[in-house]
């Protein structure tokens, strides 16, 4: 199983130049895991920058994988993982949902950087 942050899903929906190593994971939605709040996030981000219409459209490319709502238990859990890695709120969530379903995180998160199971990889800026 695989989740992809928010950044990545942001890389790619963007075309930059890191969008290349999110696609294995992307191509493949029968094994991707959607913590709820990379809907929220990236929602967020493209309703800022781009619009309403291309920010409905990214959900619905999302909703392709397995959405996974924030319960109770998933919850505490990413409360336990915030104070043990030091992690804002969303990206304890989304390690939270990785744990739960045995994934890997796909990233340009530097959060994330030390923490196993995680393909981090560095954001680049365009030239």
């Amino acid at each position: 199983m695989n989740i992809v942050d928010s950044s990545g899903w942001l890389a790619y929906f963007a075309d930059e130049p890191n969008a290349k190593h999110f696609l294995a994971p992307l191509n493949n939605p029968g094994s991707l895991v959607v913590p709820s709040v990379t809907l929220y996030e990236v929602f967020k981000v493209i309703l800022r920058e781009s619009g309403e219409n291309e920010a409905l459209q990214a959900v619905v490319a999302m909703q392709k994988g397995k959405v996974v709502d924030l319960d109770p238990l998933l919850a505490l859990s990413a409360a336990k993982m915030s104070l043990e890695h030091q992690l804002p709120m969303a990206d304890s969530i989304i390690l939270a949902t990785a744990y739960e379903f045995k994934a890997t995180i796909w990233t340009q998160d530097a959060d994330f950087k030390k923490i196993s199971k995680v393909k981090y990889f560095p954001k680049k800026s365009r030239v």
